[in-house]
């Protein structure tokens, strides 16, 4: 089974950018379709963007759609977050996810998390 480690994460100023990576061993990364997530304080988790087996294929929340950028390198077994003009409200832990069923951005259709890495936006 695939484990996952988020790297990437830390304290930016609003408008600023950061790129988040998400490493896959012990697993055929490629047979995975991969999610990102993330949970502020006080709320609950949220998805945020998702990307297909292939890469052909993705999808974003409304409220990073045109600033997050998911990706996927299927031989380097890692899957990226590019997130630019980022705001305060970006601020939260964000979380990697495979699944292995069928291709879906519903967080219950992911088998396999990541331990998340923090982000912070300050204004």
């Amino acid at each position: 089974q695939v484990q996952l480690v988020e790297s990437g994460g830390g304290l930016v100023q609003a408008g600023e950018s950061l790129r988040l990576s998400c490493a896959a061993s012990g697993g055929t990364f490629s047979t995975y379709f991969m999610g990102w997530f993330r949970q502020a304080p006080g709320k609950e988790r949220e998805f945020v963007a998702t990307i297909s087996r292939s890469g052909g294929s993705t999808r974003y929340a409304d409220s990073t759609k045109g600033r997050f950028t998911i990706s996927r390198d299927n031989v380097k077994n890692t899957v990226y977050l590019q997130m630019n003009s980022l705001k305060p409200e970006d601020t939260a832990v964000y979380y990697c996810a495979a699944g292995s069923g069928v291709f879906s951005y519903f967080d219950a259709s992911y088998d396999i998390w990541g331990q998340g890495t923090q982000v912070t936006v300050s204004s």
